[in-house]
């Protein structure tokens, strides 16, 4: 259910719904106990349904104080009982999404069957009129057996979207097919600001914070001593008495009643809450009227180390100006009752899909759109001054206007070499100039994070570096920008929360700031800033170990590893010391989670700009395997140096035959002209951090150690201690020499790709168990000897097909390399695209494989064997997915002709007729970052 809008027809709508029930009702309400938010939202709506003289049963895990302290009638029935477990929390602010859905799987999904068959029979026990569920998604499938109306009530914290005009009062699951818009619930007031604060011995003139995380960090124990000005409030407080008498809440939840009663909110980021963008969007400071000027983003760290002054005496200063209805608990329930006696509600504004889509799917819509502006806390402005800043231009505008724009911008070093998204990097990167008086407008908020912390009259140092799409290895034409300035710690440009907190711990140290453009779209915190001292132990760097917990301490901010571990890498491997202050603007055109490694391209972008501004001379070969100490190290993702060395060392138009052993450069192997490569993204967020590829690299580097005990326990047998009678065959003689070099090759084997096929198969493959489990494998190998994963003794892993890819897909990649350069045939490209399916079909065996890559790779095989293909000859040969696998996108190679693009554009429709999801194109190539250099510019004088 959703707010109206605020206009006429939301006006009629609304009066319609207040009628009179025809008779005493029965409701059913199944309320998740996850957290107090669920609970005291549906109170409301609860009251009053007893108000108007029916019968609520309450269905619920939570405490039943939260009902029974505000409503205490013989109407009310609380049944305890736990049907749903909400999300499990790594902590207050976080959601462990594995964990959620473990918990669930063993709370609702294991007992459905028992779980129906009970609330059946008590649905028919109770006469139920109406169920409704909010949100428990079996209750609606109860509803269904019994015959009985369910309905869906979602009452979330309030949040809003962009076509409407007034608040929102919750965020719907895509699998309702229709949303009814209602007002704010908010919770009704027992005592007034004097009274409350007459009862905690407080005085009118004292400014009071109220600090609330929805019960989940505000708890202290009895024994627990608090500063002077703390008060400890009892379990069942009644909030909204207590917010109504503050004048300023930290924390998340009841944003309702801060609307409400217009109580300037400080806020903290949570991650994986689909409600979060919308709510801090709705909360922050603007002079649009889908703002209600009463929020201030807290960053997680500051919160943490209580460094909360410059937010609150920020948020003290506002002026929340929410003057819409609040009513929204009274009109829910009257459509619940019109509900329960066949009452249909349609909305008339828009199609309950389509409004939920763009709710629910907007961080993929996002994802699709370079350049578009994302949240930010909006007071992230120059603390010295305010300033004037121009819109920003769009992110493929570099003809006209635009060229001239980059044209600000004063080249020392380097070549832009023709690149149309340096073009436009610069173009955009002249718009964050301030008190421009060709245009007065004022940029977006996150623009002008980035536009206050650059001094343009200073160098400024800007390195790219491209993905890569893995034919067999090779380069996407989509590049991370990178633009970084050094500046004394003194004379550096600080956000105002960054240079109080300065202040407070006594002057001016090394600092660097980051801003991520585009950072919104996985719902991440846009900018990130730290004393570089952080990374220090006394007069050596820190531990990358250490180095890892630091930025896993705040998921949301994670994502600044791939950038700042870089200087770590810099200070422990190189020795550099860093003694000024750094700005750092990323800009990435690499999609995130879509296999096309767009973690090494920040990473090489990031080390390359450091390199430069610093002085560094890092050929391009070391950087790459540096930058792949940042991602296995710090990061934590197990991936290997391909992705660093393709985006590094990577030349346009060419693929990059390399050996990581640990990364070689082998040659650069032009792409043929009668040749063309597209990757197609399935939708499915990739990550080589998640388990499906740690296990798979565990199972590979187990293989690794069998194979090497096999060849040292058969080297033993074929080296007796007493000398070999002489037979006189030296044929044998010489075979049996050679056997003996091969067994002790492979008894020291370091790479499983130097293994030929024939000898796996002819020596090892029937001794290597399809699955093992990990303390099996220690309790007869020791360790698996692999420095960037562990064995989990309670896991099972699969061993057969991860030892057997690298052994085949070295052979594979050898002969595409070959193919290559062979007559241009429609023979060559049949057995270019064989080679990719096998590819593809051996990351399957391994577990790496997804139903959305394997639908697409599915349809390009219909269309290459399609009877019209056949007739014209095919244009498309082969697909496979690529990078690490587990989701993201497929390589496909066909012809370089108009025929291959249209089936490209037809497995675009399709994919999106089977799945919603319209699959991103990517093609093209763009040189590597070592080919590209760096540039380093200066702001023209006026």
């Amino acid at each position: 259910m959703r707010i109206p809008g605020g206009g006429d027809e939301e006006e009629e709508e609304e009066a319609a719904v207040v009628s009179a029930p025809p008779q005493h009702l029965v409701f059913a309400y199944y309320i998740t106990g996850h957290g107090f938010g669920h609970a005291t939202r549906a109170l409301e709506v609860v009251r009053h349904l007893i108000a108007a003289g029916h019968d609520v049963h309450v269905v619920t895990g939570a405490p039943e104080f939260v009902f029974t302290t505000e409503i205490s009638s013989p109407n009310l029935h609380i049944r305890k009982v736990l049907l749903d477990c909400g999300a499990v929390q790594a902590d207050a602010l976080t959601v462990d999404r594995l964990a959620s859905l473990e918990k669930y799987h063993q709370t609702a999904v294991v007992p459905r069957e028992s779980i129906l068959r009970t609330e059946v029979e008590w649905l028919n026990s109770i006469k139920a009129d109406l169920v409704v569920s909010d949100v428990v998604p079996v209750a609606c499938r109860a509803a269904a057996d019994a015959g009985i109306r369910s309905l869906g009530l979602h009452l979330c914290r309030v949040c809003r979207s962009s076509w409407t005009s007034s608040s929102l009062n919750c965020v719907a699951v895509p699998a309702f097919r229709d949303v009814i818009d209602v007002p704010l619930v908010v919770r009704r007031l027992h005592k007034s600001r004097s009274e409350v604060r007459k009862e905690l011995g407080i005085k009118d003139d004292v400014k009071v914070v109220i600090f609330n995380f929805g019960g989940q960090v505000c708890g202290a124990s009895e024994t627990q001593e608090l500063p002077p000005n703390f008060i400890k409030l009892a379990k069942d407080a009644y909030t909204p008495d207590l917010m109504a008498a503050s004048d300023c809440k930290i924390g998340y939840g009841t944003v309702s009643e801060a609307l409400a009663y217009k109580l300037p909110f400080v806020f903290v980021r949570r991650d994986y809450f689909n409600e979060e963008p919308f709510l801090r969007n709705m909360l922050e400071v603007e002079t649009s009227p889908q703002h209600y000027q009463c929020g201030v983003e807290m960053v997680r760290r500051d919160l943490l180390t209580g460094h909360w002054k410059p937010y609150l005496q920020r948020a003290i200063t506002l002026d929340p100006c929410y003057d819409g209805p609040i009513n929204g608990g009274e009109v829910a329930a009257h459509i619940l009752q019109d509900t329960a006696v066949g009452k249909k509600y349609i909305s008339g504004k828009l199609s309950g899909a389509r409004r939920l889509r763009d709710a629910i799917v907007l961080g993929y819509q996002l994802q699709r759109a370079p350049g578009r502006d994302v949240g930010i806390p909006d007071w992230y402005s120059l603390s010295e001054k305010e300033i004037g800043v121009r819109p920003a231009p769009t992110y493929h505008e570099v003809n006209g206007s635009a060229e001239s724009s980059f044209e600000d911008f004063e080249i020392l070093h380097g070549d832009i070499q023709g690149l149309t998204d340096t073009m436009a990097f610069l173009t955009s990167l002249s718009g964050l100039v301030g008190n421009d008086p060709r245009s007065p407008e004022k940029q977006s908020r996150e623009r002008v994070a980035a536009s206050v912390f650059f001094d343009w009259e200073e160098e400024i140092y800007v390195a790219r570096a491209p993905g890569r799409l893995d034919v067999m290895g090779g380069i996407a034409d989509y590049s991370g920008s990178l633009v970084l300035q050094r500046s004394d710690p003194i004379k550096q440009k600080l956000w105002k929360h960054t240079q109080a907190r300065q202040l407070a711990n006594g002057g001016a140290v090394p600092l660097l700031q980051i801003v991520s453009f585009g950072s919104e779209l996985s719902n991440r915190a846009p900018t990130f800033d730290m004393d570089l001292s952080d990374f220090m132990d006394g007069d050596k760097p820190i531990s990358y170990g250490k180095a890892k917990e630091y930025f896993s301490q705040d998921p949301s901010q994670k994502w600044a590893a791939y950038v700042a571990g870089t200087i770590l890498v810099l200070m422990t491997e190189l020795g550099v010391v860093f003694t000024d202050s750094m700005s750092i603007l990323v800009s990435s055109s690499v999609p995130e989670g879509k296999g096309v490694s767009s973690s090494a391209s920040v990473e090489v972008a990031s080390m390359s700009a450091i390199a430069a501004a610093y002085g560094l001379n890092i050929p391009p070969r070391d950087l790459a395997i540096l930058c792949q100490k940042v991602e296995n190290r710090i990061v934590g993702a197990p991936c290997g140096v391909m992705d660093q060395m393709t985006s590094a060392c990577g030349e346009a138009n060419k693929l990059l035959a390399m050996i990581c052993q640990p990364a070689e450069v082998k040659e650069l192997v032009s792409i043929p002209t009668h040749v063309r490569f597209w990757g197609l993204d399935s939708g499915i967020r990739h990550s080589v951090g998640g388990t499906d590829y740690g296990s798979v690299r565990v199972g590979t580097y187990m293989g690794r150690k069998m194979i090497k005990c096999a060849a040292s326990d058969l080297l033993s047998e074929s080296l007796p201690s007493c000398p070999p009678i002489q037979s006189g065959n030296t044929n044998s003689d010489e075979y049996e020499e050679h056997g003996v070099d091969l067994l002790k090759s492979e008894a020291s084997l370091e790479y499983l790709c130097n293994l030929p096929p024939h000898r796996y198969e002819a020596v090892y493959a029937r001794d290597i168990p399809e699955i093992i489990t990990g303390d099996a494998f220690l309790e007869k190998y020791g360790d698996h000897n692999d420095a960037v994963t562990t064995v989990d003794p309670e896991r099972s892993y699969c061993v057969k097909a991860p030892t057997r890819h690298p052994i085949y897909e070295n052979f594979r990649v050898e002969a595409f390399k070959a193919l290559l350069t062979a007559a241009k045939t429609v023979e060559q490209l049949s057995a270019l695209g064989e080679l990719m399916y096998q590819c593809h079909y051996s990351y399957n065996a391994c577990g790496l494989g997804s139903d959305g890559t394997d639908r697409l790779v599915n349809l390009v095989q219909e269309v290459q064997h399609r009877k019209s293909s056949q007739d014209g000859g095919p244009s498309l040969f082969g697909a496979k997915i690529t990078g690490g696998g587990s989701g993201g996108s497929v390589c496909v190679i066909g012809k370089n002709c108009l025929k291959s693009s249209e089936e490209i554009f037809e497995i675009q429709k399709r994919y999106k007729a089977a799945t919603g999801y319209l699959p991103i194109v990517f093609e093209g190539s763009s040189p590597g970052a070592g080919k590209f250099g760096y540039l380093k510019i200066r702001r023209r004088s006026t």
